[in-house]
């Protein structure tokens, strides 16, 4: 195996099943100590069970590897806290984390409540706040790290029912763009993996048929790509059945229309203003010597 994880420390959230269970074990069959974390909860948050967790680290454990498991919650800054102290109580340093955890609550705008919004957002961007925050002072330490959030196709160009989760997993996006470029000095990347898998959350929105094309197992192979040392820094990786692909934000030259311009300007000018043809990735840098 080129790419192997020896001496590495990993914790992967969300990972009593599904694609976070799918992470830790192919962690730890190339090398990694694993914590396992997972509330156990239900799809939508409520509930919880240390059992999921558990089950993955006996398996691990079974297989020759290290593994712990951690129930914290990830939307609770005591449970980030949790799994960080316990790896480095274990083994003393902490390479790779994974904001894999999350859940959902689909509803249409008219029908969400405030509750639903708000609970999305607790797990998804907070969860990966809190526990990104607990091994950003590690991981800038020790002048190596690799951190991995979870965005996803919703989040890059929407669904019907999923104005909370697609809001979260885009925030995730900006929220990585910043520790990009934080971290860099420090060799901290921060990388970001869009999946589309077969799992308990997806099986109630996804056709039977694609269902059994998109194994999680797929989306570990990049994911585990963005927690090497041969990481890029700062990219959305796409995954969904065995094809992976980059999505970015561009921007376009656009039309300088002057300091005079009108919103009559904008409408009579606009087919050229949205013109994406030559379109390209731009960095707050470039944009500032404009």
């Amino acid at each position: 195996m080129s790419i192997d994880f020896h001496g590495r420390v990993a914790i992967v959230t969300g990972a009593g099943g599904g694609l976070g269970r799918c992470h830790a074990l192919e962690l730890s069959r190339r090398g990694a100590k694993v914590v396992v974390n997972d509330l156990g909860s239900a799809v939508d948050g409520t509930g919880g069970s240390s059992d999921a967790a558990m089950n993955v680290v006996e398996a691990i454990r079974e297989a020759g590897g290290e593994a712990i498991a951690n129930g914290g919650s990830v939307s609770d800054p005591a449970g980030a806290r949790s799994m960080v102290q316990d790896a480095m109580s274990a083994w003393g340093r902490v390479d790779i984390l994974i904001n894999n955890a999350g859940i959902l609550r689909d509803k249409s705008f008219t029908k969400m409540s405030i509750e639903d919004f708000r609970a999305v957002f607790e797990v998804h961007l907070m969860g990966a706040f809190h526990c990104t925050k607990e091994v950003w002072p590690i991981m800038r330490e020790q002048s190596y790290g690799r951190i991995v959030m979870t965005t996803s196709p919703t989040g890059l160009y929407g669904n019907f029912g999923q104005t909370n989760y697609g809001a979260a997993k885009l925030a995730l996006v900006g929220f990585m763009n910043s520790l990009k470029i934080e971290g860099a000095k420090n060799n901290v990347y921060t990388n970001a993996i869009a999946p589309l898998a077969a799992t308990r959350m997806t099986e109630s929105i996804m056709p039977a048929e694609a269902f059994k094309r998109l194994g999680p197992e797929l989306v570990t192979p990049a994911v585990l790509y963005l927690a090497s040392e041969q990481a890029p820094n700062g990219v959305i990786l796409q995954a969904a059945g065995g094809r992976y692909s980059i999505a970015c934000i561009v921007e376009n030259d656009g039309v300088d229309l002057g300091t005079a311009a009108t919103v009559d300007d904008i409408a009579a000018e606009y087919a050229r203003i949205a013109n994406l043809k030559d379109a390209k990735p731009r960095s707050m840098l470039q944009l500032s010597q404009q």
